[in-house]
Order: structure tokens, then C-alpha cells, then sequence
């Protein structure tokens, strides 16, 4: 079979997420639960639909940034969905400032995503609290800054914060405020100061307006319940607050209880640091449940040999995107279609470190750079390139935390892990009873480290 290179470089790229419900994104799709450590969506899945289907359920998980959260979380809703839930899934960079998020923005955006998602299926709730609430914030912001107008109207007017039908949109009134909080510091000042010493009000009527009275009519149209997935939180700065907390600490640690006070189920992505941090136990505390972690796809042993089972996933995964009409044995024997030598292929998979959009990274770039089959000389070209980019952010007392990490297999220290895990110099990896650490194998042949 020919090789399509428009279609493969367009599958390739690094920033597509793969939506599972979708059946042109399913094809290329390769579960590595088996070498990850454990089956963790199955585990945030189990909760929800068999543990817990009639009672609120708040559930974190977290895992290097590209290591494959979204995908899985998009799975986790695609079956969810098949079992009959109402899903509600967001990416919450899309509504927040990731460098400024207080509880009431997190809170105001998910009553804007679930109400949206409603009004898509015909179910409008009157949410009289809430629409109060918008008109007396539209009343402030709108006498505070000039370039701010918002009209709440009543039932049956058309106009700003209606739908189609005239009717009330609670999601349309939210929208226009979030997004100007969104673009302007000026509002998102004001509209805290007057949203934040209401928050257990606001939870108050998102409870029983809005997830409540949605629940019920879900389960009139045959649905087991509600669920909301609010993804890219594990994005939020590490900045810290006024008070000399980090802001990771501060809305999930801190402000984590109310957070936990969603009546549906619930799940929440978390910045990793949190799972490695003094306040483990404080965020446990908070919300009654440890974080899940999804770990990078183990290429190598903690001892250093290679994990066949994960190369030979990650082989799937590159070739499936290159052929995702072929079978698994199909592909494997038109690898010559798309690289110089299958050697080429596990070269790229290894030093990828089992991270999967650092692997896209590297094959977008070849492709960019000539077309297929790709030489084992153009591969180390961009792997050159990349070491060399990622070694210009390491300082000094970085290379020797990094030599320490390559020969111990572990890292000390919670500013060191921080240091090393945002720049994604270390990664995770679990065995069924362990987890260890080792650097980034793009750095491990950096001449620093052998200095």
C-alpha cells in the first residue's frame, strides 16, 4: 500500500488530540494501559459507573504535560457516553487565564459549559438564582469599566444572554462574562472581589438550579446521570499567590474542599508537582481520594534494558498514522515505506522516552524537514537540534540534579522535582509495584551529563 503523505503529516501532528468518539481519530488510537503501570481510566471509569453511578464522585488525575491526558480523558467520555451518562467535557484554557484562576472562575466556567451542553439537548433551567446573580454582576462591572456591557434579560426577551427561541440562556449570560474576565485583568478583579466572598453561594445554586434539576431531567430522557470533565487545570502557572502559596496549591489544596462540592460526578486534571509535593496529604485530605497518574509508556527497565512490550506500542503507534487502514502485521511490514530501517523507527521510539507528543514532535519535524522513507541521518539531525534547544534552559545545579536522577533513578527534593518535571527534563514511570524516574533520553547523550 502507497504511503499518503498529506494524510500522514496532517495525523502526525503533535497538537491534534485524538477524539475517540470520532471514527476518523479512532483509527489511531493504541492503548498503552499495559505498559503504563495500570489501567487508570478504566480505574476513573469504575468509580463513576459501578462504585458510585447514583452519588456525587470528585476524582484528580494528572501526568506530564503531553503525555497523553486528553486523549485518555476523551476516551474515558466517549465511554462513559456508551454506558449512558450525560458528559460534559471542557478545556478549561479555553475559558481561564492560566496565570490568574481563583475557585469563582473555575466554578462559573463549568456552569457555563454543563448549561451550554443542556441547551444543546433541549433541557433549559430557569436557574432564577443565577440570573440574579448575572444581572446584579453586569450591573457592576458595567458601571466599573466603561468598554463592559452586559444585558441580562427576563424570560421571553430577545436579546444579549437569550437563545434562538428568546428563552433565557444561562450559558450565552455566563459566556460573555468569563470571556471578558478571560481578556481583562481589570475585570477579573472586580468581578472576584464581588464573586469570591459569595462562592458557597454560587455552589449553593449551581447544586440545586442547575446540576440538580439537570440530573433529574437527564434521567427522564434515560440517562444514568451527569458527568464533568474539566481538563487543562493541570496547566495553571506555578506563580505564586499573595498569601506565599503557589497558585496549584492554593485552588486545589486550599480552596480543594469546595472544589469537592459538585453534586454529579466529577474529574478534575491537576498539575503534576501536586502528587510529588510536601501537600500530598493535604490534597488527599481535601478531596478523600489520591490523584491518578498516568505515567510516560516505558521503552526502558529501571535497570536500563529494553521494554519490547512498549517499543513495540509505540511502533504501532507512529505506523498507524502512517497506514491506519493496515492491521498491525501490515503495518509493521511497510515500515520501509515511511523509514530508511526499521533500526530508524526504534531509534525514534526510544529516544521519544515513551513521552507520545515528544515522539510526534520528532517525526513532525523530520517531515517537515524531507519526505518519507525518513533517514536514520535526518532523525538525529532533529534529535541534535532538539537536545540542543532544551540544554540552553539547564542551569549548572540543573545538570548535576539530572546526573543524579540518571544514576539513582529517583528525584529529592520538591524545588528539584519542580525544576526538572516543568521542563519535562525527568519523566515518570510505573511498573506494576513501583514507580522510578529517569531524565529525558533526548539529554542523556549531552555532553554536560558526561562532563
Amino acid at each position: 500500500m502507497t504511503l499518503d503523505f498529506q494524510r500522514f503529516f496532517k495525523a502526525s501532528n503533535p497538537s491534534k488530540t485524538l477524539d475517540l468518539a470520532k471514527p476518523e481519530d479512532r483509527q489511531y488510537y493504541i492503548d498503552f494501559s499495559p505498559v503504563r503501570g495500570g489501567k487508570i481510566i478504566q480505574e476513573l471509569k469504575r468509580t463513576i459507573t459501578r462504585l458510585a453511578p447514583d452519588d456525587p464522585t470528585c476524582q484528580l488525575f494528572t501526568g506530564h504535560i503531553g503525555c497523553g491526558k486528553s486523549t485518555e480523558l476523551l476516551r474515558l467520555k466517549n465511554e462513559l457516553e456508551v454506558e449512558g451518562f450525560h458528559v460534559v467535557y471542557f478545556e478549561s484554557s479555553q475559558d481561564l487565564d492560566m496565570a490568574d484562576v481563583d475557585i469563582s472562575d473555575i466554578l462559573l466556567a463549568i456552569a457555563q459549559r454543563v448549561s451550554k451542553s443542556l441547551e444543546e439537548i433541549k433541557i433549559n433551567v430557569q436557574a432564577t438564582g443565577f440570573r440574579n446573580l448575572l444581572q446584579t454582576v453586569g450591573r457592576v462591572l458595567n458601571a466599573e469599566v466603561k468598554s463592559f456591557k452586559l444585558k441580562v434579560p427576563q424570560v421571553g426577551d430577545v436579546g444579549a444572554s437569550t437563545n434562538e427561541e428568546g428563552e433565557f440562556s444561562l450559558a450565552f449570560g455566563i459566556g460573555e462574562i468569563t470571556a471578558k474576565a478571560k481578556d481583562s485583568r481589570e475585570v477579573r478583579s472586580l468581578l472576584r472581589q464581588y464573586l469570591e466572598p459569595q462562592v458557597n453561594g454560587i455552589l449553593e445554586a449551581l447544586n440545586k438550579e442547575l446540576i440538580e434539576v439537570a440530573i433529574k431531567q437527564l434521567k427522564q430522557l434515560g440517562k444514568k446521570g451527569l458527568v464533568v470533565i474539566v481538563d487543562n487545570l493541570d496547566r495553571v502557572d506555578n506563580i505564586q499567590k499573595p498569601s506565599g502559596r503557589s497558585q496549584p496549591e492554593y485552588l486545589f489544596v486550599d480552596r480543594g474542599e469546595q472544589l469537592n462540592k459538585l453534586k454529579c460526578h466529577v474529574v478534575y486534571t491537576i498539575p503534576l508537582v501536586l502528587a510529588f509535593s510536601n501537600d500530598l496529604g493535604g490534597l488527599t485530605n481535601r478531596f478523600g481520594i489520591d490523584p491518578k497518574i498516568l505515567p510516560m509508556v516505558r521503552v526502558k527497565s529501571k535497570d536500563g534494558t529494553r521494554c519490547e512490550d512498549g517499543i513495540a506500542l509505540l511502533r504501532q503507534m507512529v505506523m498507524a498514522r502512517a497506514f491506519p487502514d493496515l492491521n498491525p502485521q501490515q503495518r509493521l511490514n511497510s515500515i520501509s515505506e515511511v523509514f530508511d530501517t526499521p533500526n530508524t523507527l526504534d531509534r525514534l521510539c526510544l529516544v521519544s522516552g515513551g513521552h507520545v507528543r515528544n515522539l510526534l514532535v520528532l517525526l513532525y519535524r523530520c517531515l517537515q524537514k524531507d519526505d518519507p522513507p525518513i533517514s536514520y541521518q535526518c532523525l538525529e539531525s532533529v534529535i541534535s537540534q532538539r537536545r540542543n534547544e532544551l540544554s540552553l534552559a539547564i542551569t549548572p545545579d540543573e545538570w548535576e540534579l539530572l546526573q543524579q536522577v540518571a544514576r539513582q533513578k529517583t528525584v529529592r527534593g520538591e524545588d528539584g522535582y519542580q525544576a526538572m518535571l516543568r521542563s519535562l527534563f525527568v519523566f515518570e514511570y510505573r511498573d506494576p509495584d513501583e514507580c522510578w524516574f529517569d531524565i529525558n533520553p533526548v539529554l542523556a547523550e549531552a555532553k554536560e551529563l558526561h562532563s
